[in-house]
């Protein structure tokens, strides 16, 4: 009879116990863009006084889709029948590398129009302007450039 309350308490206390540790252990977490497109800009490499020098160039990937699509049946035959206009969305990238030797093998070869394929990360950060206005920037930070044929 007594035994069964001890150990209701004993594991009581071990979940506790176990919850302190678990909050201890950081979260596994992944931050991974993989982006395929073109160079919108030659790139240039910049370096901030005391900080390591950065490759940055801009790159457009677009999307299309169909709007409208609607099914029309024929007989036992069913017909996928487009009606919609086709729509497409830019989205400009701002990649930064400052890996060194992919920072100087990107700002050497690539170049405006190339198409490349990036794999980073991305992150968001906060700068201040030469008008001493503070500004929110978001940039894909390569670990890899890939050169595709056009």
């Amino acid at each position: 009879m007594w035994r069964r309350p001890a150990w209701q308490v004993l594991r009581q206390f071990v979940r506790h116990d176990s919850d302190t540790v678990t909050s201890l252990v950081l979260e596994r977490s992944m931050n991974r863009v993989q982006l395929l497109g073109r160079v919108g800009q030659d790139p240039i490499m910049r370096q901030v006084e005391g900080k390591n020098p950065v490759t940055i160039f801009s790159l457009a990937t677009n999307e299309m889709w169909r709007t409208g699509d609607s099914e029309v049946g024929q007989g036992a035959l069913l017909l996928l029948c487009t009606l919609g206009d086709i729509s497409q969305k830019t989205t400009w990238h701002r990649i930064s590398v400052f890996r060194p030797g992919l920072r100087d093998v990107t700002y050497q070869y690539v170049r405006k129009g190339s198409r490349i394929f990036v794999e980073g990360k991305i992150d968001y950060g906060e700068y201040t302007d030469k008008n001493n206005v503070r500004r929110q920037a978001t940039t894909i930070i390569a670990d890899n450039v890939i050169f595709l044929s056009d």
